[in-house]
Parts: C-alpha cells; structure tokens; sequence
C-alpha cells in the first residue's frame, strides 16, 4: 500500500465539473493499493496516518498529528503510485490491485480512519478526478507499506 499525504488548509474533489466532496484543514491522501497487500497492511498504515506528527505546535514544531488538530482527511483512490517505469515511457501498473480488491481495500483503509476518530470524505473510485488543493508548508510525506 502506498498513500501519498499532503498537510493542506483545503481541498476538493470534482467529478464531470461537480464537487464530490471537500475539507478544510487536514490532510489529502492519495491511496495506491498493491496486488500483495493484506488488511495487516492497511492496519499499519491507518496506525502511521493517525499518529503521523505533522501538524505545527504552538511553537512551530511539527509535534501535532491529525486527531490533536481535529483536522479532516480527504482519501482519494489512486492505482498510478503503483506506475512502473523502468522500462521505455509508457508506465505499467502490473503492482498495482485489481479494481475489485483495490476498492474493497480502499474503502476499507478508510473505515479503519474513521474508526479511529477522523473525519474522512472520499473521492470516487474508478472516476476521473479533478483534485483541488492548497498544499500547507508545503508538507508532503510518502508512505510506503513495504518500507
């Protein structure tokens, strides 16, 4: 599993030029589900977002994670951060889970998060996203399930 998170004071999904959902201060996840992950992944995983400390303190030190900000999560389903390039220029997703089970697993991910308390919107699954954002730092951290 791979999430791509990004600390932003706002962000909004569209889709066919309608909004789907929309935060405020929190967090963007860009979600990669791999063809080899395991619901102990997504446990993991859902374990370093929740306590993942990078929200400034009151004396600028990212010493804060999401649940001490009350900030919101907006999970966006995204299969090309499994894009394997290696080989010539168009990239391929072999790594990547099978839209059932990415799905299943996504949503899943997500359940986990609220279940810990967050707020989470979603993007849509298998739709062509617009996504919107206005990056806080900018901080972006890259997770990978298998590092």
């Amino acid at each position: 599993m791979r999430v791509l998170i990004q600390r932003v004071k706002n962000a909004s999904v569209s889709v066919d030029g309608r909004q789907v959902s929309e935060i405020g201060p929190g967090l963007l996840l860009l979600v990669g589900i791999g063809r080899e992950d395991d619901l102990e992944a997504l446990e993991r995983m859902t374990k370093k977002v929740v306590n993942l400390r990078i929200f400034e303190d009151d004396h600028g030190k990212m010493n804060l994670n999401i649940q001490q900000t009350a900030g919101q999560i907006l999970s966006v389903p995204q299969f090309t951060l499994y894009a394997d390039t290696r080989k010539g220029n168009r990239p391929g997703f072999d790594p990547s889970a099978k839209p059932e089970m990415a799905k299943a697993y996504w949503q899943k991910f997500n359940l986990f998060l609220n279940e810990n308390g967050l707020r989470v919107k979603e993007g849509i699954f298998g739709a062509h996203m617009e996504v919107q954002l206005v990056n806080d730092g900018p901080v972006t951290i890259w997770l990978d399930s298998e590092e």
